[in-house]
């Protein structure tokens, strides 16, 4: 029997949706130590960090049966991860904190941890030990990886779209198929 449907399976296995937990779990961490009460920062950052989440959740479990929607969830996922990105690059600038370059050796050093550790409260835990600065630059360094993340599923989506068509044309075919068309 032809099966149209592309199942996702478990995407807590994924290592996007890994990375996306740390984000949300760590970005709680930040605003709760780092910024004052009652500032409406607090409540964009959270939910720029739970929409990433969530959308990744809901794009990778729409993509069973819509390319479409998971390439719009997903994207909706990057641009929550790219906002998310400009709350702590200000909260840095406005703070006169410093933004750690591409070379600087605690980048390249944060590049591997966050590359290699999925671990969410293993790494909660240990930004708790951190200086804000220190946090605020290690998330920016996690959501430059999960843009890069992002940019890698949508481009492989369209692949697979390209190549195998979306979920109408391989309904079609397996109608056909069963049919003896």
């Amino acid at each position: 029997m032809e099966h149209f449907l592309k199942v996702s399976g478990d995407y807590t296995r994924w290592n996007v949706y890994r990375k996306a937990v740390i984000i949300s779990d760590v970005t709680e961490l930040f605003i709760t130590r780092a910024l004052p009460r009652g500032i409406r920062t607090i409540d964009q950052m959270r939910q720029a960090a739970r929409s990433c989440k969530q959308n990744i959740v809901e794009g990778i479990t729409d993509g069973t049966v819509s390319t479409e929607m998971c390439l719009k969830l997903l994207g909706v996922a990057r641009g929550s991860a790219r906002e998310l990105l400009e709350d702590y690059g200000d909260f840095l600038r406005q703070n006169r904190l410093q933004i750690w370059s591409m070379m600087d050796p605690r980048t390249r050093q944060t590049r591997d941890i966050c590359r290699l550790d999925n671990d969410s409260f293993r790494f909660v835990e240990s930004c708790r030990l951190r200086s804000n600065e220190t946090v605020a630059n290690i998330m920016i360094t996690q959501l430059k990886q999960m843009d890069a993340m992002l940019a890698g599923c949508l481009k492989k989506i369209e692949e697979g779209f390209l190549e195998k068509g979306g979920v109408r044309e391989a309904m079609t075919a397996a109608r056909k198929k069963k049919r003896g068309f």
